[in-house]
């Protein structure tokens, strides 16, 4: 059994049908891909995969579980995290507190103050662990704002870790940066790759091709090519879509 699959997804607004009958699966310890040109129906599979919009029909399941409709805190707690294309972080708090802010135990805090979080070294050691999984130990203290482009990707990418997710979603990941950044950025994901399940949903198809270990090509609000990145790049239907110049 796949750990994430979406079975025969509807999506409409109005009298637009967006998805039409998308399927997919996500297996555990690997990194899935979703691509497509814009217009195609990708970003709003996003959306109903993590939550944001309910589906028409369909179904979404975690290992089993249905979780289609369900608010998107509440499958957020189920273990699926997201990133967004435009980053959302506290320009105004450190890197750790942005960390800190995420973890589970800190927000069963509610409204306790965050001066007390610093009394609570577990707190603060698992915050810095899931600094160290993006690459931004030593940088605890600094403000989020004063990070490069690139970094402050790393600890978006970061406050979706703090969450202990089960699967992890990131939303365009490369959008904004310049080339060192995004080999940086293949390198971290390659590194997570090891302790989590990511599905990267995705503009820049080299890229893709380059991290995913299987991808869907998502064309008219349907799935119309799903496979290796070799597969792919030699399917007709890819060829002959606006993203075989691409492959």
């Amino acid at each position: 059994m796949a750990l994430f699959e979406a079975r025969s997804i509807h999506k409409r607004f109005g009298a637009r049908v967006v998805l039409e009958n998308v399927n997919l699966s996500f297996e555990a310890g690997q990194v899935s891909g979703i691509m497509g040109p814009n217009g195609a129906g990708k970003t709003t599979c996003f959306h109903v995969l993590t939550g944001r919009y309910a589906p028409d029909r369909g179904e979404i399941l975690l290992e089993g579980q249905s979780i289609g409709g369900l608010p998107p805190q509440r499958i957020a707690r189920l273990g699926v995290a997201r990133s967004f294309q435009v980053m959302n972080l506290f320009d105004d708090s450190t890197v750790l507190e942005n960390i800190l802010l995420a973890l589970p135990d800190f927000r069963a805090r509610r409204h306790k103050a965050l001066t007390a979080a610093f009394a609570d070294a577990a707190l603060i050691d698992e915050a810095r662990e899931v600094l160290d999984q993006v690459g931004l130990t030593g940088r605890e203290w600094e403000p989020s704002v004063s990070l490069s482009y690139g970094d402050r990707r790393a600890l978006e990418i970061g406050v979706a870790l703090a969450a202990r997710p089960r699967i992890l979603f990131l939303d365009e990941p490369t959008s904004g940066l310049g080339t060192e950044a995004t080999l940086n950025l293949a390198r971290l994901i390659a590194r997570l790759r090891q302790r989590y399940t990511i599905v990267v949903i995705e503009h820049d198809m080299r890229f893709l091709f380059r991290i995913a270990d299987r991808i869907a090509v998502i064309h008219w609000g349907q799935v119309i090519a799903e496979g290796t990145p070799a597969a792919l790049s030699t399917n007709k239907w890819v060829q002959r879509s606006a993203l075989g110049e691409l492959v």
